[in-house]
């Protein structure tokens, strides 16, 4: 789908005007055309620093900040390469630790469209060839590679030889690119494995096992997952993680949600299965506190849009949009963290997104549906929503801004500070954050 993305800075903007001409405003699955994008650019991708690979349907973004937080304590520089971005395009590439500047943002842009004519590379395949180009020409310990979409077929994998490879939780999303069943999508993030290459996942339904090990077998990895070499639990509000190097507790995520427990020791499995990187225990013990990931559950501020809200409100922002989403988010907000309230919640999703399957473990936990566009994008209409709330006997109110969703919670929480989730949709979760004024940096 198309990006529809701005920027405030002139030049960077004239390159993303550039892009939007020369893409062909969709994503494509391939390796062919980034392959001949890259061979135009030198072949970037061949002289990256040692490469964290990481593929999943939900959780990969939080995996990235875990490996990015440990190799950080541990002194190391980092680059890192990220999708979507939630404000500024630059938050996909981090170099040496930093976003990406607008000089040399501009700059890499520019550099890989000047050589794209007649590829039909899309917005991402641009972006990948952008990021890899600029991580190959600054020295640094590390990279970190997030899969922008399914896995076999996505542009970041075209790296050859990563030092090791992950997938977090598997769940139902982009059906028209990966297929309909979790099998389908189980193979197409497989796809990552590489000859002589660890790959490190979750621990997945038995039904799955065939599947990766089918391809894991063909291109010679070796498969690590959850519960077998290595397992973790939180017990007694510590992270419990050992392998068959050993043990090591650590806090419990700063990051909200049990489900990052998980995300925190796929990326230690990850750590600890790799030569190329060495990583102390001190580093992975900080880890957990050091991390952080805007829009995953993230308590917003107090700040401009939320302004008008009564003392005391509780506000909680997250961009997941599949069911797999809706069920760990739903699972933090416990009848004990909401006491005798129930969520206002406000929410935009796309059309692509299964709206019912997201709210589905909602159901008895929301008081009012504050529906909202996604701009530029094509989203669910209000009346989706309505019909999800008269089920449930609630009432839902359209509004076509997040100012007057955050004005109508004001108004019907009149007299109590309510408990108020912001959700479906990372274009609307970056949005929020810009009408906030807590830009991620």
């Amino acid at each position: 789908m198309a990006d529809h993305a701005v920027s405030d800075d002139p030049a960077v903007q004239a390159q993303l005007d550039r892009l939007a001409t020369l893409s062909p405003g969709a994503d494509i699955l391939g390796l062919e055309r980034i392959t001949r994008l890259l061979d135009r650019l030198g072949d970037p991708h061949r002289s990256l620093p040692p490469v964290f690979h990481v593929a999943g349907t939900n959780g990969k973004g939080s995996t990235c900040a875990f490996l990015r937080a440990a190799l950080e304590a541990d002194g190391r520089s980092v680059h890192v390469f990220t999708s979507p971005h939630l404000v500024r395009f630059n938050e996909r590439m981090r170099l040496n630790d930093r976003l990406i500047s607008n000089e040399a943002l501009a700059l890499y842009l520019s550099r890989v469209l000047d050589v794209a004519e007649g590829i039909g590379a899309s917005f991402f395949e641009v972006t990948t060839a952008a990021a890899f180009l600029a991580f190959a020409e600054h020295p640094a310990d590390a990279c970190i590679v997030e899969v922008g979409l399914g896995g076999r077929l996505d542009a970041t994998n075209v790296i050859a030889q990563p030092a090791i490879c992950g997938i977090a939780q598997l769940g139902i999303d982009h059906q028209a690119f990966l297929g309909n069943s979790l099998t389908a999508i189980a193979a197409e993030k497989a796809g990552i494995a590489k000859p002589g290459v660890p790959l490190v996942t979750h621990r997945y339904p038995e039904r799955l096992t065939p599947v990766i090990r089918g391809t894991v077998d063909r291109v010679g990895a070796t498969w690590l997952p959850m519960g077998g070499v290595w397992d973790a639990a939180a017990y007694r509000d510590r992270l419990h993680y050992r392998d068959e190097q050993g043990r090591i507790d650590t806090p419990l995520p700063r990051l909200p949600g049990a489900h990052q427990v998980q995300n925190a020791a796929l990326a230690f499995a990850m750590l600890r299965h790799q030569g190329a990187v060495p990583i102390s225990e001190s580093a992975i013990k900080a880890a957990p506190l050091w991390a952080h990931w805007p829009a995953r559950l993230q308590h917003l501020d107090n700040g401009p849009l939320l302004a008008p809200l009564p003392p005391g409100s509780e506000v909680w922002l997250d961009g997941g949009h599949n069911a797999a989403a809706g069920e760990a988010i739903s699972a933090f907000f416990t009848a004990e963290r909401l006491g005798d309230q129930r969520l206002h919640l406000i929410i935009g999703m796309l059309a692509n997104k299964d709206l019912e399957a997201y709210l589905a473990p909602f159901a008895g936990r929301i008081a009012h549906i504050h529906a909202l566009p996604v701009p530029g994008h094509d989203h669910h209409s209000a009346d989706r929503f309505a019909t999800v709330a008269a089920q449930w006997g609630i009432g839902c109110t359209a509004h076509d801004s997040p100012v007057q969703a955050i004005a109508a919670v004001a108004t019907q929480s009149a007299g109590g500070a309510p408990r108020l989730l912001i959700a479906g949709s990372l274009y609307l979760a970056g949005e929020i954050l810009r009408l906030n004024g807590q830009n991620p940096d």
